[in-house]
């Protein structure tokens, strides 16, 4: 597995065109600004877009539970929180 790490601070649309352009198969973002539902809803509209529907998408950090539900709807194959166990997970 190569992992490619962009950095702090991206937007979804720069998240977006790095997992283009590398071929990605998943994506993982941590966020722990709050800003999760904004963040998810946005990147997971632009692989609608372009037609990348098949990257998994995956997140952590300070994300309350009655939010985790609606994130999976849209489509956020899991959320990690704070204190989730260290083991193998399967996603995808």
């Amino acid at each position: 597995m190569e992992v490619i790490y962009t950095g702090l601070h991206q937007t979804p649309q720069q998240i977006v065109d790095a997992a283009l352009s590398e071929d990605a198969d998943f994506i993982g973002l941590s966020i722990l600004s709050g800003a999760h539902m904004t963040q998810f809803a946005e990147l997971m509209e632009l692989l609608k877009t372009n037609e990348a529907t098949d990257i998994v998408v995956f997140g952590g950090g300070i994300i309350p539970e009655a939010d985790i539900l609606e994130l999976e709807q849209l489509g956020v194959a899991r959320i990690f929180t704070p204190g989730t166990p260290r083991k193998v997970w399967s996603i995808g």
